[in-house]
């Protein structure tokens, strides 16, 4: 059955190990409730800023192992020019049994080897000797940019079932897709999803993908999600405004007045 069950502390009563329990538990049990059906990956937050020699990750809420953690404070994370891709990942590491805790702990890390079962993307870049290290973007195309630039676009985001797209990289496509004026009525619904809620679906933004552009659905990765969602972009900019006919195959009137 459903229940809310809060202890009574009151005067002249023996204060018991399950109402403390209860206290204790409670907030953690709500927790892995409301994100149970979250795949593994960030949940809230852990945005990351770029400044001159360090990357700086903000509080925020990860999921791994169906395991929930959270990072209190900003952690800064130095980097220095490689000209070699260097991908900053959370790395979990095996339970530890202490005397009154068991304690599940990771930590940020920057290498130049894919995130791994045990680890979680946030982003990557390519920095050249000499040169600044940027997370403000031109364009959409601009995310990809090979060089000096924050690439989110492979960030591991928690989704319903399976992992997402990098919310900042959605909003920034709606916007854009709205600035340039698309009637296209997919177009506009898309946006609006995009812009109203944190982690978009992916299973909408695939199926999204293969109407717009005709292909049919099929389970892209993060970077072709991309490449796709900027040709539609380039598609707009074109001029190719129109709504699709959304009876396809079905007849069609012409009125002559």
């Amino acid at each position: 059955m459903f229940s809310n069950i809060y202890p009574n502390f009151h005067k002249g009563r023996i204060l018991k190990r399950e109402m403390l329990e209860s206290l204790r538990d409670y907030p953690r049990q709500l927790a892995d409730l409301y994100f149970q059906p979250y795949s593994d990956g960030i949940v809230a937050g852990t945005d990351v800023r770029v400044e001159a020699e360090q990357l700086v990750v903000g509080c925020g809420i990860v999921k791994h192992g169906g395991r929930l953690y959270t990072l209190e404070e900003e952690q800064q994370v130095p980097y220095s020019a490689t000209g070699k891709e260097t991908v900053l990942k959370i790395r979990f590491h095996a339970a530890e049994e202490q005397s009154d805790y068991t304690v599940y702990d990771a930590e940020l890390v920057l290498d130049e080897e894919a995130a791994g079962g045990s680890e979680l993307e946030l982003g990557r870049f390519k920095l050249k000797e000499g040169a600044k290290l940027r997370s403000e973007y031109q364009s959409f195309a601009d995310f990809a940019t090979e060089f000096n630039t924050w690439n989110m676009i492979h960030a591991a985001y928690a989704g319903v079932g399976q992992r997402s797209v990098h919310p900042a990289l959605m909003r920034y496509f709606a916007g854009q897709l709205l600035s340039r004026g698309s009637t296209n009525p997919y177009d506009i619904a898309f946006a609006m999803q995009c812009m109203s809620q944190e982690a978009v679906d992916r299973e909408l933004i695939l199926h999204y993908i293969g109407t717009r552009l005709g292909m049919g659905y099929k389970p892209y990765d993060n970077g072709q999600i991309h490449k796709y969602l900027g040709r539609i972009l380039d598609d707009v900019q074109g001029g190719n405004r129109r709504g699709p006919d959304l009876r396809p195959g079905g007849p069609r009137r012409m009125i002559v007045e």
